[in-house]
């Protein structure tokens, strides 16, 4: 990749909820001289977008591509060095993307929590991006930034201490927000799949389903994604997170493209927190019950058509007050090979999935368009620990998030 590409960063989907958000952010933190451009399918939706954006924002450049005509996806890939795309769901527009990306030699990043899509992404396009050295780095968003860094920090502490490798490590999700269309039709996109199809269940159900080398995996038994409601040793209730089945994936992924460098015994599981008392333990046993029951209601057509009437529409979100008062936190609990044990902490202000992802994403573009020399020393179908490391870790401090790490 060169300075003769027209563009350092395409910002593609930025007619949709989200993209509004990151198209906002990027205006308000984009460096003087970045060479941004908005795309999407349609000039005049776009065009609306920018009139709405930032001063910085004003001249940048508008690009139409349609995740339907791959001669607009090679043309957009190859005008830039960095495509940062929220057009999703990602199962239904992502691979054309990310075809064009990694032929292209261009860095990509999403903020996708589909399992199904990485696997395909990683399958499809890993070894063509790798020979052209663009980093394709997947789940730049709630999913999967802040379990994937907080484990990433956890590990970075325990080696300087010398005090062996991760065994035992445990995510608690505490979360105040809300949700968009495109999250749920992300869901039943999977939900619909995985109704009618047993090899979409099969990767589903496994542990490492994003695993580079399934075979090396090492044989140790991971936590179940769907845990009976409990209580921590500090006396709260949790239950099962809604992120779990995603999210341990793209750990363990980070794990094994490092040489399985946290540990070859480690087992990592994630749950919700819930709080204490009676009503900790009521909100417990419903989230646990309600995940399968949601997940059988959106693939289910009668009941998926009564949801679709009070569930958010794609293109709609959480207002403006929700986005602001939200706010999110990891918990890491672990207990190292050498017996030792640590905590670590992932946290930061805004809507998670909203306000909170448009910086991380935001941050992710940034740091592809603007600190490849510091970056990890990686190319294809990588994870936000592995294609961008500790540079997203200092960039997101510096936007306010918290991630540290600490013994016990």
């Amino acid at each position: 990749m060169t300075d003769a590409r027209e563009h350092d960063l395409v910002l593609f989907g930025v007619t949709g909820f989200v993209g509004r958000l990151l198209a906002a952010y990027v205006a308000e933190h984009a460096p003087p001289g970045l060479r941004v451009a908005l795309a999407g399918r349609t000039r005049s939706r776009v065009e609306d977008v920018r009139a709405a954006l930032p001063a910085a924002a004003q001249d940048w450049p508008v690009v139409v591509a349609d995740t339907q005509d791959p001669e607009q996806l090679t043309a957009m890939a190859r005008s830039t060095r960095v495509v940062a795309s929220t057009v999703g769901p990602y199962l239904r527009h992502g691979l054309p993307v990310v075809g064009a990306c990694a032929r292209n030699g261009t860095h990509y990043a999403d903020l996708t929590g589909e399992t199904p899509f990485v696997r395909r992404a990683i399958d499809r396009y890993d070894p063509v991006a790798r020979a052209a050295g663009a980093r394709l780095v997947h789940a730049c968003g709630y999913d999967a930034v802040p379990s994937d860094l907080a484990v990433l920090t956890l590990h970075r502490r325990v080696t300087a201490d010398g005090a062996g490798c991760l065994r035992e490590v445990r995510l608690v999700a505490t979360a105040r927000g809300g949700v968009s269309g495109g999250t749920i039709a992300s869901v039943r996109g999977i939900a619909e799949q995985a109704a009618r199809d047993a090899r979409v269940r099969r990767l589903l159900a496994d542990p490492f389903a994003l695993s580079p080398d399934r075979g090396a995996e090492p044989d140790v038994p991971q936590p179940p994604d769907v845990p009976a409601p409990g209580r921590t040793v500090d006396g709260g209730w949790v239950a099962a997170s809604p992120m779990a089945s995603f999210n341990t994936r793209v750990v363990r992924r980070s794990n094994a493209l490092t040489g399985w460098s946290y540990g070859r015994s480690m087992r990592y599981g994630e749950v919700a927190g819930t709080g204490r008392g009676a009503r900790g333990a009521a909100a417990a046993y419903a989230l646990t019950a309600a995940l399968p029951a949601f997940a059988g209601a959106v693939a289910f057509p009668p009941t998926r058509a009564l949801l679709d009437r009070v569930l958010p529409a794609p293109g709609e979100g959480p207002d403006e007050e929700t986005r602001r008062t939200g706010r999110f936190r990891m918990d890491v609990h672990a207990v190292t090979t050498t017996g030792r044990h640590y905590r670590a902490v992932a946290a930061g202000e805004g809507d998670p999935g909203y306000a909170a992802t448009a910086v991380m994403l935001g941050e992710s573009a940034l740091a592809l368009a603007l600190d490849g020399d510091r970056l990890p020393d990686a190319a294809g179908s990588l994870t936000p620990a592995t294609g961008l490391g500790d540079v997203l870790v200092e960039r997101l401090r510096a936007a306010g998030h918290t991630y540290e790490a600490s013994p016990r």
